[in-house]
């Protein structure tokens, strides 16, 4: 096939990104993965690609492809090194166009195309020596050796080649007095060299010792040797001439399908840097099983992408979770107590779900998830007395909303919904809502404190965080399947502080 992008099998996809954030991303925490992942990668503007799905599984399978490509160890190099001299060139033009004379420009230019050369070169000879299996990969592979052989590229590599030659030919005399200086052709003046580092060889010390200083390249070029060199240019005007002719015939010497593939690659290599600190740990990444039909999920050993990230900075460990939904289950119930990682569960199923219909790994194995076509949030947030509407007003508009435009494809992920009001009316105004998304069909994570909605009909499933059975204070932040019971909780506290009914009775009896 034709290459058109790394990114999106067809050419239009391309022209539907986003530029707009998902409204979703700060309740899940991907707008900080995203800026995360993109911090060292600004220059590309990244952050579009994430913000747009991919529309069917035939795309996303196209980009799971060549994730697997790039997973290759042998072929993610060749890409970095070829990324990392295409990012080298750019810096070379930017520095030239910051000169402030004519032959450090020409420089700049000069060096930028010979490293853009060869980098084209490097990268075409590297992949083609690679196993390649993604559609992608290949096609760029064979639009990439056509254009290397091409008389377009060949030609520019002759003539830099030429230039660099000729350049390197030229000699010249400095000659030196007082504050004058005057270059000329050289004549009969002997080479000096070797016997000025003779000279100094005995002043030599072993080992030597090495000094490494960074140096700004921004203008190379200073006003004497802008003179020297414009000096020399009167002896070769041939040489300068056609150095001349190059940089102003080939300003356009970057094509545009490789500059394409070199922005639109840095998705790749941007999320799997992350994501390669997170395997370091012993954490799982997997490429998931996708469909449009079944909504049976599962995880096994699945986190929180962010999180799991802030831990390992802090050299804490990443506790990982396992879900499923089968049959005729579609909503997940969480409940426990509080900071147990109920929410953090909830952000994991909605950021799987989302990185997957992006194309990319997700963390966990064995991961089967549903290609949702909308994904919806209600997470609390802190009342607005600009809106003149209290709380629970604000969270029953919020989630009509949800409730309005939701299809039997898209997931709901609700996080303690109604905790405003009274008991009563929550569970009374929790059931109408678990029951239309039941009617709905669609694929939900509830997490809340009113353990009335963990058994409100075949849909739902209780999921419920764990403590330390010793010590009930302690959170596991391990959650299980099973029915959710407030008591067993508030048991657990009682017996550690010796206030349940029977150890009260001992103690006044005795």
């Amino acid at each position: 096939m034709a290459f058109r992008s790394i990114l999106f099998k067809e050419t239009n996809e391309a022209a539907k990104t986003s530029e707009e954030e998902p409204a979703f991303f700060g309740d899940l925490n991907l707008d900080q993965f995203v800026s995360k992942i993109t911090s060292d990668f600004q220059e590309y503007d990244l952050a579009t690609f994430y913000y747009s799905q991919l529309p069917d599984l035939d795309s996303i399978l196209y980009r799971q492809e060549v994730v697997r490509d790039l997973e290759n160890q042998s072929v993610l190099a060749s890409i970095k090194s070829f990324a990392g001299q295409m990012r080298l060139m750019r810096q070379r033009l930017e520095q030239g166009k910051k000169a402030f004379y004519k032959y450090a420009i020409q420089k700049g230019f000069l060096t930028a195309v010979d490293i853009y050369c060869s980098a084209v070169e490097r990268l075409a000879l590297d992949i083609c020596a690679r196993a390649l299996e993604s559609t992608g990969m290949r096609a760029f592979r064979g639009y990439l050796a056509n254009y290397v052989s091409s008389p377009h590229f060949r030609g520019l590599v002759n003539e830099i080649s030429n230039l660099k030659t000729s350049l390197a030919k030229i000699q010249y005399c400095l000659l030196l007095r007082g504050d004058a200086v005057t270059v000329r052709i050289p004549e009969d003046e002997s080479d000096y060299s070797i016997a000025v580092e003779d000279t100094f060889e005995k002043f030599r010390r072993e080992p030597d010792q090495r000094y490494r200083v960074t140096v700004r390249e921004i203008d190379p070029v200073n006003h004497i040797q802008a003179q020297v060199l414009e000096g020399i240019a009167k002896f070769d005007p041939g040489t300068f001439d056609a150095l001349d002719a190059f940089c102003s015939s080939r300003v356009d010497f970057i094509d545009s399908t490789i500059s394409r593939f070199d922005r639109e690659i840095q998705f790749y290599l941007a999320f799997l840097n992350y994501v390669g600190k997170l395997r370091g740990a012993g954490l799982k990444f997997t490429l998931p099983t996708l469909s449009t039909t079944s909504k049976e999920v599962n995880a096994q050993e699945t986190f929180d992408l962010v999180l799991a990230g802030k831990l390992l900075d802090e050299k804490a460990a990443v506790v990982c979770n396992d879900f499923s939904l089968s049959g005729a289950e579609r909503i997940l119930v969480v409940s426990g107590p509080n900071h147990g990682g109920k929410t953090t569960f909830a952000r994991t199923f909605g950021q799987l779900h989302y990185l997957a219909v992006l194309g990319l790994p997700v963390p966990g194995r064995n991961v089967q998830l549903f290609k949702f076509d909308q994904l919806f949030t209600h997470f609390e947030r802190e009342e607005d007395i600009s809106s003149l509407r209290g709380k629970l007003q604000d969270d029953l508009l919020r989630i009509h909303e949800i409730l309005l435009h939701a299809t039997s494809q898209s997931i709901v992920i609700m996080n303690e919904i109604f905790s405003s009001t009274t008991l009563q009316d929550a569970i009374f105004l929790g059931k109408k809502v678990v029951d239309q998304l039941s009617t709905l069909d669609v694929l939900c994570v509830c997490v809340t404190f009113l353990d009335e909605l963990a058994s409100f009909d075949e849909k739902t499933v209780s999921f419920v965080s764990t403590v330390d059975p010793i010590n009930p204070a302690v959170r596991t932040f391990k959650l299980e399947r099973k029915s959710a019971d407030g008591l067993a909780y508030a048991l657990a506290i009682a017996e550690k502080h010796r206030v349940t009914y029977d150890l009260l009775m001992e103690r006044i009896k005795g």
